[in-house]
């Protein structure tokens, strides 16, 4: 049988990978898009496990909400990423300074 502590030790160890991710990458959209996505997966492992120990079905309905937000961000992420890489014919954030003030 699995423990509440494992999922909980998982849930950690992928939102440290991805905390992780966000700060070593700044350079790639990419990665920091997988990144977030990996952040969201270790708070969606969360409401599964506490929903599942806590005999109780709101954890996962909040994990359709975020999924679907997920969703939603990964394809206007991509989307803007395409149409970035269009224009100026390279990923990197740092070259993306268009919008400074």
């Amino acid at each position: 049988m699995i423990s509440l502590s494992d999922y909980l030790i998982l849930a950690a160890i992928l939102f440290a990978i991805g905390i992780v991710g966000v700060f070593l990458n700044r350079k790639n959209l990419v990665v920091l898009l997988m990144a977030i996505e990996l952040i969201l997966l270790a708070v969606n492992i969360n409401f599964i496990a506490f929903s599942h120990f806590l005999w109780g079905i709101t954890g996962q309905v909040f994990v359709f909400f975020i999924l679907t937000v997920a969703a939603a961000e990964s394809a206007i992420g991509l989307a803007i990423l395409i149409v970035l890489f269009r224009n100026r014919g390279t990923i990197n954030v740092d070259d993306f300074d268009t919008l400074k003030g």
